[in-house]
């Protein structure tokens, strides 16, 4: 059953620009999966969903699988649609984003698998990423704001 719910929840996402939890659940059980918000929240965690801006500019949920070290176009456009500022404190950075993409922009920052960055929590508009240590936040810091140049 969690397999068949997986693919009408890549599917659904595919198919609708789904931005809310709840509106997963209530697409799913319109489906014939009957699921309630934890469940969904669950699947988007197995599944690695994350929010990208939409056509609207209103945040959906997408799959972002690129495992290379070089930033695909999804990442590419998650970065310069949202990103608002990067700053570092010792080992960590601090990066601000529009509301609601924290969650897009961590995942791309996670999936770029950058050894100098040990892993990256987001928050509504916060992303804080530890780095190995302050040297290497500096680094990472400065790869990320060249690359937020050169393509903006």
């Amino acid at each position: 059953m969690k397999v068949a719910r997986h693919e009408k929840i890549i599917e659904l996402i595919h198919q609708y620009e789904i931005d809310t939890q709840e509106e997963l659940a209530s697409r799913l059980n319109e489906a014939g999966f009957k699921v309630t918000q934890a469940t969904v929240s669950r699947d988007i965690r197995a599944l690695k969903l994350t929010k990208v801006a939409g056509k609207d500019g209103k945040s959906r949920y997408a799959i972002i699988n690129n495992d290379s070290g070089s930033l695909g176009a999804k990442y590419t456009r998650v970065l310069e649609d949202t990103l608002l500022s990067i700053d570092v404190g010792q080992n960590i950075i601090v990066i601000k984003t529009v509301s609601g993409m924290a969650m897009g922009v961590a995942a791309a920052l996670d999936a770029l698998h950058w050894p100098e960055i040990l892993g990256c929590i987001a928050g509504d508009d916060t992303i804080m990423c530890a780095a190995k240590n302050s040297d290497m936040a500096l680094g990472a810091a400065e790869k990320l704001r060249s690359f937020v140049r050169l393509n903006m």
